[in-house]
C-alpha cells in the first residue's frame, strides 16, 4: 500500500515519499501543493522530513501500490543493440600519433625529434657516471656562510 498526492493523486509509495514530493513540489513553484501544505501542515517549511510525513499521512488517501522490480516484470530484450558511453570514440588513439604511416616525412621527422628531446632531458640531470649533476649552487650546512651577501 502506499498514498495518492491529495493534490495531482499521483501514487507514493510510503509518507516519506509522499511528504518529499508535495514539498519538493511546492518548493519548486507548484501553487496547489504549496497551499495544500500550508493548510494541512503549517509550518512545513521547518518540518523534517518524518515529521512532515506523519503529518501528511492523516490527508491522505491509502492506495493500492505496486512494486515494480526488474526481475518481475518479464523485461526480456537485451540492452546489446544500444551504444555504450564512450563507444563512438573506440577506434580513435588514446595518446600520441597513431603508427599506422599515415603521418607526411616532415610530421613523422617532427615527431621523432620531439621523442629525442623528451629522452635527452631525462638524461640531463644526471652525470656520465650515473649520480646526479650539480647545478653550481652549494649548501653550505655548517652556519659560516656569510650573511652580508
Amino acid at each position: 500500500m502506499g498514498y495518492a498526492c491529495p493534490v495531482c493523486e499521483t501514487p507514493q509509495a510510503d509518507a516519506r515519499h509522499l511528504a518529499n514530493h508535495l514539498a519538493f513540489t511546492a518548493l519548486l513553484g507548484d501553487d496547489d501543493h504549496e497551499s495544500w501544505l500550508d493548510e494541512h501542515a503549517p509550518g512545513w517549511e521547518q518540518s523534517g522530513e518524518d515529521e512532515l510525513a506523519k503529518r501528511v499521512e492523516e490527508g491522505a488517501a491509502e492506495v493500492e501500490f505496486p512494486q515494480v522490480f526488474e526481475d518481475t516484470t518479464g523485461h526480456d530484450h537485451h540492452h546489446d543493440d544500444e551504444p555504450r558511453p564512450g563507444e563512438l570514440f573506440d577506434e580513435q588513439p588514446t595518446r600520441g600519433p597513431s603508427n599506422e604511416g599515415s603521418l607526411d616525412a616532415e610530421t613523422a621527422a617532427a615527431v621523432e625529434q620531439a621523442r629525442a628531446m623528451t629522452e635527452d632531458t631525462g638524461d640531463e640531470s644526471e652525470t656520465d657516471d650515473g649520480t646526479a649533476a650539480s647545478d653550481g649552487s652549494s649548501d653550505d650546512s655548517d652556519g659560516d656562510a656569510d650573511e652580508n651577501e
